[in-house]
């Protein structure tokens, strides 16, 4: 890999410096930091800057701090492709992703071009001039301090979600309860639930990772649900992947191990789909293994769906089942009727005490980290565009978007995009080209979401997203292996437009129709 020596040390300076870059990647999560990475691969020299609203990398992973707070995919495919992850865990705790995420900004000179602190509010697209605008607030001493960036080409790495506002539905009574209420998106720091009694509200994938870790000290743990979900043991111990990294060199190693584990979820994940019956099978086996012979697990453990018609929770060496054998964490599958002074009050009659409440209810769909876009003056809104090759977004020049699969891992997608992005960045560069945007034509298309999940967070919001076409390659998938496919002979040129602005400031010119490379 070519590496460009970083251009931008002084990250702290204001925005609005007048300086144009090639690139802005808005988030310096996996995605961001991925984006970064491509990007300077493939274009050497290459201007770009990332804005990251909160003060360190991370992104999720530095958002969440709840206790057991970890990867819900196997993290070697969760992990870049082009930094091996050296650690032996499968299902891999949150500090360990972050400092992952860390030390490879680190190593490939991507930090000094993050500006930290930043969040941005909106991105304006002028076509006279072929540039985006992007406003963002800086918090300074208490006063909030406006600054502006401009670039050629944005790309959002936001992830989906609202990091300011999570989803927590109306509970009767809940300003009666005399304990302390906490959602996992805004854990309290340093909070001590040694010896309480919690009801844990939730059955998603935060219930599963923080609940057998709130049991090793709490004196007792309910889950509480309205339905089940499925959930699935990963063992955390490997003997293939250890034998492969002593036979072959680190990086080869973690190619064949990322390739081995994005191959097997992508087949149990079809076969899944294809035959319901054996993936309830494979899964309720996991659940025999762990709990005892008498166990209601048609009551607690078994939904009214099929596998991966939500996303299915993983857990690493059926921890969550082990405590429930134990009685450290009893399930308790009802419904709320209201919440009293001391507890939850169910629709049974049965009443759960508490001291503790923590709402892992859900998260709140949001494109774009809730950044305004506008086209010329004109605001643009997603759920009224069509998603291109499942990153570009229709009509919307120089303007990409990253976001995972709901069946398989985060960063699988988001190195394809990251990818895609470097490459059409680069053939801009090559031809001289300023702008850049899919067309559908005047042909009609009918539309679905761009997610497939029947989850809650997903149904509570259907308009938060753009859309996905029906036909490729304005349909959005969630099969990595004919993603994979698609993306090694993907051509640049399809249902794309091309073009120079109408009208170019001096300090314009330098950017993205810079001269080919040699």
């Amino acid at each position: 890999m070519n590496t460009p020596t970083p251009q931008h040390d002084d990250v702290d300076r204001p925005g609005d410096d007048g300086e144009l870059f090639d690139v802005i990647i808005i988030g310096a999560g996996l995605s961001g930091i991925d984006a970064a990475y491509r990007l300077q691969e493939e274009n050497p020299g290459v201007r770009y800057l990332i804005i990251e609203r909160r003060d360190q990398v991370g992104g999720t992973w530095d958002l969440f701090r709840y206790p057991g707070v970890r990867s819900d995919s196997d993290i070697y495919t969760l992990s870049f492709p082009f930094e091996p992850w050296r650690r032996s865990e499968a299902l891999a705790p949150g500090d360990h992703i972050r400092e992952y995420i860390d030390e490879t900004a680190h190593k490939h000179h991507i930090d000094s071009r993050i500006r930290f602190g930043r969040r941005v509010r909106s991105a304006d697209w002028d076509s006279s001039t072929d540039v985006w605008t992007l406003t963002a607030e800086r918090d300074i001493d208490g006063e909030v301090v406006e600054e502006t960036f401009r670039a050629r080409f944005v790309v959002f790495a936001t992830g989906y979600y609202d990091y300011d506002n999570p989803y927590t539905p109306e509970f009767t009574g809940m300003e009666d309860f005399r304990g302390e209420v906490v959602h996992p998106q805004h854990w309290p720091e340093g909070f001590d639930h040694s010896g309480k009694r919690i009801v844990v509200i939730g059955s998603g994938a935060t219930a599963v990772s923080m609940i057998p870790s709130l049991a090793k000290t709490a004196g007792h743990v309910v889950m509480l649900q309205r339905s089940p979900s499925y959930i699935y043991s990963a063992k955390q111990k490997e003997y293939l992947t250890p034998a492969i990294r002593k036979v072959l060199p680190p990086k080869v190693a973690h190619r064949v191990v990322r390739s081995r584990y994005a191959l097997q979820t992508a087949a149990l994940v079809h076969a899944a789909h294809r035959f319901p019956r054996f993936g309830k099978k494979m899964i309720r086996s996991g659940l025999e293994e762990y709990l005892p012979e008498d166990y209601p697990i048609d009551v607690h453990f078994t939904p009214d769906y099929n596998p991966w018609e939500q996303r299915v929770c993983m857990v690493p060496d059926g921890d969550l089942f082990t405590a429930v054998t134990e009685k450290s964490v009893e399930m308790v599958t009802d419904h709320i009727d209201h919440i009293d002074a001391t507890g939850v009050v169910l629709k049974s009659g049965r009443h759960l005490d508490a001291d503790v409440i923590i709402t892992a209810t859900g998260l709140q769909l949001q494109a774009f980290g809730g950044t305004v876009i506008r086209v010329d003056g004109d605001e643009v809104k997603p759920q009224d565009r069509f998603v291109f090759k499942s990153h570009l977004i229709e009509d919307i020049p120089n303007l990409a978007w990253s976001v995972g699969y709901t069946n398989a891992s985060w960063t699988l997608r988001a190195d394809m995009t990251a990818r895609s992005v470097a490459k059409l960045v680069s053939y801009m560069r090559s031809h001289g080209y300023t702008h850049a945007y899919p067309h559908l034509g005047a042909e009609p298309m009918a539309s679905k979401p761009a997610w497939d999940l029947q989850a809650g967070y997903v149904l509570r919001s259907p308009d938060a997203l753009p859309k996905s076409g029906t036909r490729r390659p304005w349909v959005v998938r969630h099969n990595y292996v004919r993603d994979a496919i698609d993306h090694r002979f993907d051509k640049i040129e399809e249902s794309m437009v091309f073009g120079h602005a109408t009208t170019q400031r001096d300090d314009a010119k330098t950017a993205l129709d810079a001269p080919p490379r040699a």
